[in-house]
This record gives structure tokens, C-alpha cells and sequence, in this order.
């Protein structure tokens, strides 16, 4: 598979950045943003997709944790 262009590239991230966007901006219903779902599918090899998928949920995660909004969980030794 060849890589993708640099337009390929632009406009898969474009593409991206309006789904993450709308995600953001319709945390309660996702559904939503169905449409950019599947324009950031089309748009992006499926390798990349399934990264961007991971990279989002990390630091989304990440920005929680920072923010105090999750905690590690406690372990107890047992002796």
C-alpha cells in the first residue's frame, strides 16, 4: 500500500479534527456525529482510524486523570 499523498493526508485530518470537534461539542449524543464519522472513515486508511480512535480515547482519559477526575486505584498488600 502506498502512502498517502499529502492532500490525502490533509484531508483525512481535516476530516478527523471536525469529528473530534463535533464529539466534543455533543458529548451526550454522540450519534450525531454520524455523518463526520463516516466522512473521517472515508477519508483516512483504516490503520489510521483505528490509531486516531485509540489516540483520542488516551487523552481524553489523560485530561480526566489531569483534571482530578480520576483517580488511581487504591491497592492494599496482603501480608
Amino acid at each position: 500500500m502506498a502512502a498517502p499523498s499529502m492532500k490525502e493526508r490533509q484531508a483525512c485530518w481535516g476530516a478527523r479534527d471536525e469529528y473530534w470537534k463535533c464529539l466534543d461539542e455533543n458529548t451526550e449524543d454522540a450519534s450525531q456525529c454520524k455523518n463526520l464519522r463516516s466522512s473521517f472513515e472515508s477519508s483516512c486508511p483504516q490503520q489510521w482510524i483505528k490509531y486516531f480512535d485509540k489516540r483520542r480515547d488516551y487523552l481524553k482519559f489523560k485530561e480526566k486523570f489531569e483534571a482530578g477526575e480520576i483517580q488511581p486505584p487504591k491497592t492494599t498488600s496482603k501480608s
